[in-house]
């Protein structure tokens, strides 16, 4: 939501601290201040930053622009994906499972997100992957994971999926994407946290 000429954003970050790739919350902080973007935090380690910029840049022009400054400072890509609190809320309101399913003991929610609306290509081929352990959901601009067990267990070898569709995804838990809803989003609009 606009606030003044301000747009509020969370941004998702792809592979930020694994595979040796790391990278302090303080300095990803200091990353996103340096592109002059406004109230920067971030929520745990796992590259989720929290900012507004002026209301009048597109989403897509700030994800090529914070991609841009991030390669250049990291010395490795960093794929970004954002979204409003508005959509988040929207996301978690969209889960694909029944509350039953998300909420048995050991079962997994994960939310991968996207740079569009996943075509009939992927849906298809998500639905191709459902087994006992895992069953998947499309939303707008994300897919849905139900591992039902640990993540590690199942058959779904994710790297394989993404080179076989050239899909750019990010994925995050569903508690964390709750999280950042509850922290970020109020019905009607949108506050600043203390």
């Amino acid at each position: 939501m606009t606030r003044g000429t301000r747009t509020r954003y969370l941004a998702f970050l792809r592979g930020m601290n694994v595979g040796g790739h790391r990278v302090s919350m303080s300095d990803l902080r200091d990353l996103f201040v340096a592109l002059k973007f406004a109230n920067v935090e971030t929520f745990i380690a796992s590259g989720n930053v929290i900012f507004e910029a002026r209301g009048s840049v597109s989403a897509d022009v700030l994800e090529t622009r914070i991609e841009s400054h991030l390669r250049e400072a990291l010395g490795y890509p960093a794929a970004t994906f954002l979204r409003t609190p508005e959509e988040l809320a929207s996301i978690v309101q969209r889960v694909p499972f029944s509350a039953a399913e998300v909420g048995a003991a050991g079962h997994i929610v994960h939310v991968g997100f996207l740079r569009s609306a996943p075509g009939a290509a992927l849906a298809t081929h998500l639905a191709g992957l459902a087994t006992a352990r895992d069953a998947f959901g499309v939303g707008q601009r994300e897919i849905y994971w139900l591992s039902r067990g640990r993540t590690t267990d199942s058959l779904v070898k994710w790297p394989q999926v993404e080179k076989a569709l050239k899909l750019d995804v990010t994925m995050r838990n569903l508690t964390t994407v709750r999280n950042l809803t509850a922290k970020y989003h109020v019905a009607g609009g949108t506050h600043k946290p203390a």
